[in-house]
């Protein structure tokens, strides 16, 4: 998983803007690849999760190795712009079967109803993808270039990540059966899984949002460019440092009462920076990054909890669709909304926080 995020989702912020400069076109044209990729990733999820369900993960997280190897490849040798964006939509695939949606679900089939602790446990050493991946990416591409960055990566994966997965045990323990159904109840209702979905698309808009212009946010809350700068390290850390807490004290209640906590904390942090402005930038970050780490562990665990295993890989995918679809979205629809609105712009994260919070205190256990 560590590597999967840090040759995905983390290159960009390294490596988007060589790759614009090689072929003479703005970063925003590879940043819009970049959400293609997100959008594609939308798309394969559910079928990825069935898979899963039906057959065990190990199989499709060593597909999704090569895949994301063939996309890093395919980029690397790009003559062209539009090859270089059909190595996006590769990778877009490997996104769909390779991220946590995929790796939840897999552990889902070894554990059964005990996977809560297992996926904490995954989530918090892929917390340092982009501790990881954003340094190695950089030395890379100042030893060689961004095309030997991608030729790099995709040799991580077939030399690292592919003999790891393929190490997972076969099968699954998830394949749905009248015993299991009739062992996890009726179906869950659709406002269930429609409250459930909104969060997590919730959580994602806010995320990514922030992921983009949190530096320019700061700044805009009167922050000097250094505060922003070491506020924003905060980030990882606090997601880190808030698995640990889910891992430990917070694991002994059910996961809709931390969830309920991690959603509230961007709205009270949005609050801070705007009643204290530029000396709040640590405090927001703090707030969060633990509401987002918590957040994160939820993607797996509340439907999980709520809903059963039977099932499980091929719901996640679905559930989650909304949210790579509105992430793609965010990084243009904030910068519009601060262009427009300055520090006022985080009302509208701050109202979207609040919105899933409210979602998550009607969902019912």
């Amino acid at each position: 998983m560590t590597i999967s995020w840090a040759s995905s989702y983390y290159i960009p912020a390294v490596l988007a803007v060589p790759m614009a400069e090689d072929f003479g076109l703005s970063p925003v044209w590879v940043f819009g690849a970049f959400s293609m990729a997100m959008v594609i990733s939308a798309l394969v999820g559910p079928w990825a999760g069935a898979r899963i369900d039906g057959a065990g993960g190990r199989g499709v997280l060593m597909l999704s190795n090569l895949v994301f190897a063939a996309g890093l490849c395919l980029m690397a040798a790009a003559p062209t712009p539009w090859v270089l964006f059909a190595g996006w939509a590769v990778i877009g695939l490997g996104m769909g079967i390779g991220l946590y949606e995929a790796g939840f679900a897999t552990l889902a089939g070894i554990y059964g109803p005990e996977a809560r602790g297992p996926i904490t446990g995954i989530t918090l050493i892929a917390g340092f993808a982009s501790t990881v991946g954003w340094p190695l990416s950089g030395l890379m591409l100042a030893t060689w270039g961004w095309r030997e960055a991608c030729i790099g990566w995709a040799l991580i994966h077939l030399a690292l990540a592919l003999p790891l997965n393929a190490s997972l045990p076969r099968g699954s323990r998830t394949t749905p059966s009248p015993t299991a159904a009739a062992e996890n109840g009726p179906p869950p209702s659709r406002l269930a899984l429609s409250l459930l979905a909104f969060v997590f698309a919730a959580s994602w808009f806010n995320a990514t949002a922030m992921a983009a212009h949190l530096p320019g946010l700061l700044r805009e809350a009167g922050a000097g460019s250094a505060m922003a700068l070491a506020a924003g390290a905060l980030i990882g850390p606090a997601q880190v440092a808030a698995r640990v807490l889910e891992f430990g004290l917070l694991r002994r209640f059910h996961p809709l009462a931390s969830a309920r906590l991690a959603a509230a904390a961007h709205p009270v942090a949005a609050l801070c920076l705007v009643s204290f402005g530029g000396p709040a930038a640590c405090a927001f970050a703090l707030l969060h990054g633990a509401g987002n780490g918590i957040l994160t562990i939820a993607k797996g665990t509340l439907p999980l909890t709520l809903f059963g295993s039977a099932g499980y890989g091929a719901r996640l995918g679905w559930l989650n669709a909304p949210a790579r679809i509105l992430q793609a979205a965010a990084p243009l629809a904030f910068g519009a909304a601060l262009a427009a609105w300055g520090l006022h712009a985080i009302w509208l994260t701050a109202g979207v926080g609040i919105m899933a919070t409210v979602a998550l205190l009607v969902l019912r256990r």
